[in-house]
This record gives C-alpha cells, sequence and structure tokens, in this order.
C-alpha cells in the first residue's frame, strides 16, 4: 500500500482526438495502482479551454502536471500551444511532461521545447511511478523510463523499462469512463523502415490474455458498450508467438469469447480502424473468421508500395503479389478493403513510381479503395535521416483522378507539406 503525503495536485491532458488512447492506457494506469483518487484529473480536448483550465486552477493546486502526448507531425501544434501557455500561467507551480512517439524518439529535443520530463516508450510503469515521486515531493530524475536536463544542462537518461506484461494494467480508465479500443497487443517483429512501432515497443510481441480482454469487455457491457475494437499492430496476429505466423485457434477462441458477452447486438470490428492487417496473412480463414465473428464489412491492407524493390528496401517483408492477392481474396469473400500505400518512400525512382500506380490502378478496378500517403521521416527508425521530397507529378495527377472517382482518400496533401519540414527539423537536430 503506497503511502502519500497530503498535497493538492491536479493532472491536465491535452486530451486530443490523436492521442487519447495513450492517455486512456496511462490514465487506466493510474486507476489500476489506485492512485488515481489522489490527484484531480482534467481531460481537455480543445487548447482553449486546456488554457483557460491551468489559467482557472493554478491557485487552487500546489502542483499542476501538465501533460502531452503527440506525434512528430504534432510537433509544431504543440510547441505554438506551449509558447501561448508559458504567457499565461505562474511557471513555476508547474510539471510539463512529454510522451508518445515524437518525445520517445527525440527527447532532448522535446525537453528543449520546454518540457521538464520526457516518458521514453511504454508509459505506464513510468508515469504511475512519477506521478507517485512527485505526490511524496520525490525527486524523479532517476526514475527507469525518463529524460530530463540536469541543472549543469546535460541531458540525463534513466535507463530502459523492461517489456510491460500489458495484463497488469487496465485499457482504458474506468472510473472516468474514457472507453475506447482494447490493446490487445504490443509489439511488431517486422520492424518496417518508417514505422516506429517495433522501435518503441520492441520486435517480440506481447498479447493480452483473453482472460483480461474480457474482462473489460464485460465491463463495457455493463455500460451498453457493445461496439468492441482492437488496437494491434496486425489484427490476424493474435496470440502468436512470434508475430510471424498466426495463431488461428487462439484468434477464435478470442473472438468467441467476446461474442459470448456482447451478445448478437453487440458489434465486433476486426482488422478494421484503428488497427490493419497485412497482405500475407489474408487468407480464406482468416476473412472467414471476419465473416463469421465480426461485423465489419471492410479491412485495412497495409501494402505501401507496388514496387518489390521499395518494398524491400524498407524491410516490409512481403511481395508485391501478396498484396494483388490479398485485395483478390478480400473482395471474391465479399468484403470491402483499403489498401495503404506510402508515396515518396526513400529509394523511389520513376520505374517504381509507375510501379506503384499500375497496381493501384488494378486494385482500384477490382473494387478496393486506395488510403494515400505521403512519406513522413520518424525519429527513431532507419529512415529519421531520410530526406521527404515532393511527390511526383505523374503520381498527384493518378491520386487525383482517383480520388475524383471515389476510389482513393487521404490527407497525402497535408502530409507532403509537412514531411519537408519535419525532414529539415531532424536533420538539424542529428536524430537517426
Amino acid at each position: 500500500m503506497r503511502e502519500f503525503l497530503d498535497k493538492k495536485i491536479a493532472l491536465v491532458l491535452y486530451y486530443h482526438k490523436h492521442n487519447k488512447y495513450s492517455f486512456n492506457a496511462l490514465i487506466g494506469a493510474l486507476e489500476s495502482e489506485r492512485i488515481d483518487d489522489k490527484v484531480s484529473i482534467f481531460f481537455y480536448k480543445n487548447k482553449e479551454a486546456l488554457i483557460r483550465c491551468l489559467q482557472g486552477i493554478e491557485n487552487d493546486y500546489e502542483t499542476v502536471i501538465a501533460c502531452f502526448s503527440f506525434f512528430t507531425t504534432q510537433l509544431w501544434e504543440i510547441y505554438e500551444l506551449l509558447r501561448k501557455l508559458k504567457r499565461r500561467i505562474n511557471r513555476k507551480k508547474y510539471i510539463f511532461v512529454a510522451g508518445g512517439p515524437h518525445p520517445s524518439g527525440d527527447p532532448l529535443g522535446t525537453l528543449k521545447m520546454d518540457f521538464d520530463v520526457v516518458v521514453l516508450g511504454e508509459g505506464e510503469e513510468t508515469f504511475v511511478e512519477l506521478i507517485t515521486k512527485i505526490l511524496n515531493s520525490q525527486d524523479y530524475a532517476n526514475i527507469k523510463g525518463i529524460g530530463t536536463i540536469k541543472t549543469n544542462g546535460e541531458y540525463y537518461y534513466a535507463g530502459k523499462r523492461k517489456s510491460l506484461d500489458l495484463d497488469r494494467y487496465a485499457p482504458f480508465p474506468i472510473k472516468q469512463g474514457k472507453f475506447g479500443p482494447i490493446e490487445i497487443t504490443r509489439g511488431c517483429p517486422y520492424q518496417c523502415y518508417f514505422c516506429q512501432t517495433s522501435f518503441l515497443f520492441g520486435s517480440i510481441p506481447r498479447h493480452r490474455s483473453i482472460d483480461s480482454i474480457c474482462n473489460y469487455v464485460r465491463i463495457m457491457k455493463e455500460k451498453n458498450l457493445t461496439d468492441i475494437r482492437f488496437i494491434t499492430p496486425n489484427a490476424f496476429s493474435y496470440g502468436s508467438q512470434d508475430g510471424l505466423s498466426l495463431n488461428i485457434p487462439k484468434l477464435e477462441e478470442l473472438l468467441v469469447k467476446i461474442r459470448q458477452i456482447i451478445g448478437p447486438e453487440g458489434r465486433i470490428f476486426l482488422g478494421s480502424f484503428p488497427s490493419e492487417v497485412r497482405p500475407e496473412h489474408v487468407n480464406d480463414v482468416t476473412l472467414n473468421l471476419i465473416k463469421t465473428h465480426a461485423s465489419n464489412d471492410n479491412i485495412i491492407i497495409g501494402a505501401q508500395s507496388g514496387s518489390q524493390k521499395i518494398l524491400d528496401v524498407c524491410h516490409r517483408g512481403h511481395d508485391v503479389s501478396d498484396i494483388y492477392d490479398s485485395v483478390d481474396l478480400t473482395i471474391k469473400n465479399g468484403l470491402k478493403v483499403n489498401v495503404d500505400f506510402i508515396f515518396g518512400l526513400p529509394g523511389e525512382n520513376n520505374e517504381d513510381v509507375l510501379l506503384t500506380i499500375d497496381l493501384m490502378k488494378k486494385l482500384s478496378r477490382k473494387g478496393a479503395r486506395i488510403h494515400a500517403h505521403a512519406f513522413i521521416p520518424l525519429p527513431m527508425t532507419p529512415f529519421a535521416s531520410k530526406t521527404a521530397r515532393r511527390l511526383d507529378e505523374v503520381l498527384v495527377r493518378e491520386i487525383r483522378e482517383l480520388t475524383s472517382k471515389g476510389q482513393a482518400f487521404g490527407d497525402w496533401k497535408k502530409q507532403e507539406r509537412i514531411a519537408v519540414k519535419i525532414s529539415k527539423y531532424l536533420k538539424s537536430t542529428k536524430i537517426r
């Protein structure tokens, strides 16, 4: 049993739609350790509401812990928000904490934005220990998983934590009523060079147990929340020891037991938002699991390129033929399909662009929708130092034509603009 000093502490979260699942896990961890009631917790989705909150509560609390989780694409948004905040608050009362994909990959750069603490990688255990230390007025710089700036200006990192057992903590904060998708798998063996997942969470997959998942499904059912979605890097890999092969009996057992809890009126979504599937794992058996046990009428397949050379450069681990076959088989099984492509990947030349265009056209003629992305270099990945560039004009015309026909969608234009900015930033900070 933890003992705490009698301190009035506020925990304020920038609960942005792109980052709320991260905060769900963190506050779920506080609830699991029963220390959430030692602090006042505030959730704010809106920037101005967040600023007003921080201005309004600082006189009521001894310490205010302001928390931000963000992606690299949100870097400048968060920076500007911090600048606004610093002009309107009593800085001495605040501890600014950053976590998530970008701070984990660029901790020093994040601290230089005037954050006090960066939580690197998996945050649950680290966050619990951080809040505990602050509650007890103890130094938190030596907590594993935390990065800080010493008084002499040097960056200090206390070291990496061991990988987390997902069963230890709730996937979301039940008392706060912030329900969402259940994270069932963490870690990915493929280590794609453009993706942070393997480098943040490791290459050995860890699965939340069926008993644990079903426990939270029951809680949701009691609150009439019967749409069940999952967070996982590869929806078909649940239960697999290596994440490369499939464990169909385990995955089916999970789906059957969830269905028993939520009943016929409930809905299970597998392989659709917010997760996807790998093309080589799409087969008659996995598709039949969706048709038999799930409610989604579509799946998301990660293709990324129509060039085998680029797939190999990216360390994808599948062939172009896998993409084509997976889409063909999905449509034959009566399901719709969205296919992710990333344009402007490192090493891409005119021939690669034409191969990708050809594959997109073939897939769209079959009935697939293309989800278009522009390559963004991300810290902690092998492609962090690669230069983002404007997309090929021929490719842009094809994307726009497909979009006009309703056969393509995505924020690729916005991503293209910000990718160049990110590329310059990462090179200036010498992140590798």
